[in-house]
């Protein structure tokens, strides 16, 4: 059953020789988290866990603490494990998550119920908060900057060889349990060919290294060819025992099915390309390769930066307001062009502000004839997009006034924002599995930036 609340226990009550108290960024904090339009929002998607989680069942976690405990993950850029020892460890924490003298939850029940939470009200809470941070006047929305970054998943960097030995890998491990369940026996089949798979994809590596020999070099076809023949035989095995699996309606060989049928195009498409790139020799476009097995929505983002000629992950827009607040996000699919979300930008803008922005910055990258008539429809102040490639007599006399560039040097800051959400708040790289969980996982880091964000503006007052 889902509790609410838990019986309120003043913790520095009980302590008073310690003088315990919040410092001034927790407690506003603190009662911004009390608001009552987030509390039912989170409880709305908790209460969808189980079918009667409202009704039936032991008392569950109670929604506050579960809400306080994930602020609090994502603030200080902890793991599940480490909030559960700090906050139990720390009398103040355990006094602003609401736990009081009970335990902190397991890190795995955290885990679970995280997991619970839905992308559309991670951009719920977040136009939550800026129309709280609105009524505190922490901003007014006057001025608008844009910009996109790039969110990594969590997968090693890919290759062909490593693919495909990850596919004989997971196919052959998903394998041995259904023979186990559908036979009983323990029986390591697929051992051998896993060995032959690491064995080709270490001495596939080493042809590419700088000093490899062309003696080496030469042998990369035939050493993939072997590869290949190893994954494809992994692949019909895992198609026989699933055949295999139909057959029975166990709740255990459903799941085993299911997973042989996720994992198998997979590894076909990864055979494909590599037979493509590597046997016949043609040039594989960026949107067709999988790049993972594990997270097969990651996408190859070329940015045109020397340093990093290829991220894998997804590319982000990201909207910031006068206060330092991320009032929108977006996570695109591919690696598309970011000119097309600034008219979404700036609806957005309009339905949390009432009003369009004074000021609108962006980098070359939401440059267009489009965007800028779009600009002048909702009477835009002052906007400052440079143009792309060669500009006009005119148009270089625009892009030198005083306006614009007070307003391009203002534009600047959002790289710094998301520096600081790279580094503090975990968007450099997500945590959390599947293209949900990367919703999730930058809303998370996106909610706790902005509560901060209010809370010291707040307590600087």
């Amino acid at each position: 059953m889902l509790r609410d609340r838990a019986a309120p226990v003043d913790l520095f009550a009980l302590v008073p020789a310690l003088e315990l108290r919040f410092e001034p960024e927790l407690a506003e904090l603190d009662r911004l988290l009390e608001d009552d339009v987030i509390f039912q929002q989170v409880k709305a998607d908790l209460s969808r866990r189980r079918p009667h989680t409202m009704e039936t069942g032991r008392p569950s976690t109670p929604v506050e603490v579960i809400l306080r405990l994930l602020v609090i993950q994502h603030l200080y850029k902890w793991s599940y494990a480490q909030t559960e020892h700090f906050v139990g460890d720390s009398l103040v924490l355990r006094q602003f998550c609401r736990v009081g003298l009970d335990r902190v939850p397991h890190h795995t029940t955290l885990m679970r119920w995280a997991n619970v939470w839905q992308p559309e009200t991670m951009h719920r809470l977040l136009d939550r908060v800026t129309e709280l941070a609105r009524s505190l006047k922490v901003t007014r929305g006057r001025k608008l900057r844009i910009d996109g970054t790039v969110v990594a998943t969590a997968i090693h960097y890919p290759t062909d060889s490593t693919l495909l030995a990850d596919g004989v890998r997971v196919l052959g491990r998903t394998v041995q349990r259904a023979v186990r369940v559908l036979t009983g026996q323990v029986r390591r089949l697929g051992s051998r060919r896993l060995r032959q798979a690491k064995q080709l994809a270490r001495r596939i590596d080493a042809t590419t290294a700088v000093n490899a020999s062309a003696a080496a070099r030469a042998e990369r076809p035939t050493l993939y060819t072997r590869l290949l023949a190893v994954a494809q035989a992994s692949l019909r095995q895992a198609e026989q025992i699933r055949r295999a699996l139909a057959e029975r309606s166990d709740a255990v060989v459903q799941r085993l099915e299911s997973a042989l049928k996720h994992v198998a195009p997979l590894v076909q498409q990864v055979i494909t390309q590599t037979e493509r790139r590597v046997l016949h020799g043609e040039s594989v476009p960026a949107s067709a390769k999988l790049v993972s097995l594990f997270e097969p929505h990651t996408a190859i983002v070329r940015r045109g930066k020397a340093h990093v000629p290829a991220e894998f992950g997804r590319k982000v827009v990201l909207d910031e307001v006068d206060g330092g607040l991320v009032t929108r996000y977006v996570v695109l699919v591919g690696n598309p062009p970011e000119a097309s979300e600034l008219p979404h930008s700036l609806a957005h803008h309009q339905a949390s502000f009432a009003r369009a922005p004074a000021v609108l910055t962006a980098d070359r990258a939401f440059s267009t004839l489009e965007n800028e008539q779009l600009a002048r429809d909702v009477h835009i102040r002052s906007v400052a997009v440079p143009r792309q490639g060669p500009l006009t007599p005119q148009q270089q006399q625009v892009q030198h006034r005083a306006a614009f560039r007070r307003a391009y040097c203002w534009r600047a800051g959002i790289e710094g924002r998301i520096s600081v959400l790279k580094r503090r708040f975990g968007l450099d790289r997500c945590r959390y599995h599947g293209e949900a969980g990367m919703e999730r996982w930058v809303g998370f880091g996106l909610l706790a930036h902005n509560l901060r964000q209010i809370s010291h503006s707040l307590a600087s007052r």
